[in-house]
């Protein structure tokens, strides 16, 4: 373990699986203390347990990101809060537009759009008290490119590219840095559910193919603990040469 982020605390969203779980592990590495959080602890005990039989200061709290009354008190009760990761997401409803359930559709944006402003602006005033205040929202090359099937997920990842930039603009580099990030297609569950649709490319890819989640959590804890500035309110994609070898990563 390092300690390129001792003394900050990071609250990862959507840590109960996957890319999230993978940055909550790479940030304790670096020395932050973590808070995991989803919708039901229960996933992430194990990982929290794990975390603190290696020295590292980590919690689980449950969080709901639709609910906003919830996360405010959640985010209200930690001692201080210098780092947001914002992951919470559902690729669902999959299909064309036509097919789709309405009430799943306006899901998706409660959780992917929606739920990252609750929780950033449930984060304001205590990200204000930190001395290095950062955000990471999970992008993904879905914010600018459209695929089949996808229109929810694509939608609120547009939107979420636009709040990313929205708060970067509003906050300035000397305030807050904020980021958004694109892990590229990673092995996680959110694919399984992608590959069992086999509706566009996507879907079509060979799991091998996919990146191991630990990849882009070491990348958005290098974010974390570095701050570029070059990369304030912009959509970093993990497979910009520029960015791996600034970070030390092979995405392939």
């Amino acid at each position: 373990m390092t300690n390129s982020l001792k003394n900050r605390t990071a609250l990862v969203v959507g840590a109960s699986r996957g890319i999230g779980l993978a940055a909550a592990r790479s940030l304790a590495a670096e020395g932050a203390s973590v808070v995991l959080a989803a919708r039901s602890t229960a996933p992430m005990d194990a990982a929290v347990a794990a975390l603190r039989d290696e020295g590292c200061d980590a919690q689980a709290i449950a969080l709901d990101v639709a609910d906003y009354a919830g996360v405010a008190a959640a985010i209200g009760r930690l001692d201080r809060l210098d780092i947001v990761l914002n992951n919470a997401a559902v690729i669902s409803p999959i299909g064309v537009m036509s097919d789709v359930d309405p009430a799943e559709w306006k899901q998706a944006v409660d959780i992917n759009l929606t739920g990252a402003f609750n929780v950033l602006h449930a984060s304001f005033k205590k990200l204000s008290e930190s001395e290095a205040p950062t955000v990471i929202n999970t992008s993904s090359g879905a914010a600018s490119g459209f695929l089949e099937g996808w229109s929810a997920y694509c939608a609120t990842k547009a939107g979420l590219a636009m709040l990313t930039r929205a708060l970067a603009e509003e906050a300035g580099p000397e305030a807050l840095r904020v980021y958004g990030f694109r892990p590229g297609v990673v092995d996680t569950e959110m694919q399984v559910a992608i590959r069992g649709s086999g509706i566009n490319r996507v879907s079509q890819l060979p799991r091998e193919s996919l990146l191991d989640p630990a990849i882009p959590g070491q990348a958005m804890a290098w974010l974390a603990a570095h701050r570029p500035t070059q990369w304030h309110g912009q959509e970093v994609d993990i497979r910009d040469p520029a960015f791996e070898q600034a970070a030390g990563i092979a995405a392939g």
